[in-house]
């Protein structure tokens, strides 16, 4: 699908502007305690609650969060589109307020030129950079090539589908060469094929071009699948910065581990390391032995719990559904406590369990997490983590 890696585009860098990794680690684009308050009458909101993010160089870090989170105005504020209330804003070591070059956007729209073919429209931006005539055109060839619509070079924007167009979008953004490239969910409005065909475009482009990339978007699933870090927000706070794998296999608190990916919560009781649930199982853990006596909720994915038919330690429950989808086999599971789970577990050769059957649960309690019981802090969470 994609050209070669000899056709790649890379980011051209003025003398006196080195790479990131001769800047003495200074970030590509570093955000300092922004805060968006909106004031209607008496009535004052805070959209964003003193965020603080730094990008390296040709990073690609989604912002990803529920409506309302705050997402959308922190990358407008980015774009400087919209003025924050206080904090500041830096692009390669420079304080920027208001629109610029060096900044650019690709918004949900598409924004291309109707009359320009699909070449011009790229080369438009090009030809903004001061890139005129022949090279312009190569340049932009170039560019097409990354993104696999050499042969669509020159079509008008209505002969293509949707993700052909945003193709061109993301091809003319890259090629305006700005120091960060911001997203704002520009696949909201493809189909769901076509969402995850451009999710390998984007993630080729960007790591072909070398662009700090920031990229918005409420669908946990694509963030995980294109970037490098991953910024969690709620409510004009970010709670979790960290690759997709830490956020998912160690999240800072319960709104993390209940916002990606699926989980179940379950209360136990933690005291010199060891772990007790309901029915009295317990294990010990580790990370828990310094842990202080407490109640705590439990974050236990569908595929970090064990179902055993015989033995007596665990957690009673009863199969209340079962769903075979070949690989995988999901249950739901109603405990004698009262609290219904659910579970993914590999599917064996024979039937499976049946609804109404008894088992047992157990943990797979390297991979569980726990928190405290306001779930605000992972108990389990260490300093490597921190250093992501």
């Amino acid at each position: 699908m994609f050209p070669s890696p000899s056709t790649n585009v890379r980011r051209n860098r003025s003398a006196d502007t080195p790479p990131f990794c001769c800047r003495k680690g200074r970030p590509m684009l570093q955000l300092i305690n922004i805060e968006k308050k909106y004031t209607t009458g008496d009535l004052t909101q805070a959209a964003l609650n003193g965020v603080s993010l730094n990008l390296r160089d040709s990073e690609f870090v989604a912002i990803l969060g529920p409506s309302g989170s705050g997402k959308t105005t922190l990358l407008n504020i980015i774009a400087g589109l919209t003025e924050p209330t206080s904090g500041k804003v830096y692009c390669d070591g420079k304080e920027v307020t208001g629109t610029g070059t060096e900044r650019g956007v690709v918004f949900q729209q598409y924004a291309l030129f109707p009359w320009l073919t699909v070449k011009k429209n790229v080369m438009f931006a090009l030809e903004m950079r001061g890139v005129k005539g022949k090279e312009a055109e190569e340049e932009a060839l170039k560019y097409l090539a990354i993104v696999d619509l050499v042969k669509f070079a020159d079509h008008y924007p209505k002969e293509l589908s949707g993700g052909m167009k945003q193709r061109v979008a993301i091809a003319r953004a890259y090629a305006a060469n700005p120091d960060v490239l911001l997203m704002d969910e520009p696949l909201s409005n493809l189909d769901a094929k076509l969402r995850v065909e451009m999710r390998s475009v984007i993630r080729h482009t960007q790591k072909s071009v070398g662009i700090t990339t920031v990229y918005v978007t409420h669908d946990q699933e694509e963030a995980m699948a294109i970037s490098d870090r991953i910024a969690v927000m709620k409510d004009g706070v970010i709670q979790h910065v960290g690759t997709p794998r830490d956020i998912y296999q160690r999240p800072k608190n319960v709104f993390v581990a209940t916002f990606i990916g699926r989980t179940n919560i379950v209360n136990a009781h933690v005291k010199d390391g060891i772990i007790t649930f309901a029915d009295g199982y317990h294990e010990h853990i580790d990370a828990l032995d310094k842990a202080a006596e407490q109640e705590v909720r439990c974050s236990i994915r569908p595929e970090e719990f064990i179902i055993c038919k015989d033995g007596t330690e665990g957690i009673h429950g009863t199969v209340q559904e079962c769903t075979y989808l070949g690989l995988n086999t999901h249950y739901t599971i109603d405990t004698d406590q009262g609290d219904s789970v659910e579970i993914v577990e590999e599917s064996s050769i024979g039937e499976g369990l049946k609804k109404g059957e008894k088992v047992l649960l157990k943990v797979k309690k390297e991979k569980i997490n726990v928190f405290t019981k306001d779930g605000d802090t992972n108990l389990i969470r260490s300093d490597a983590y921190e250093k992501q």
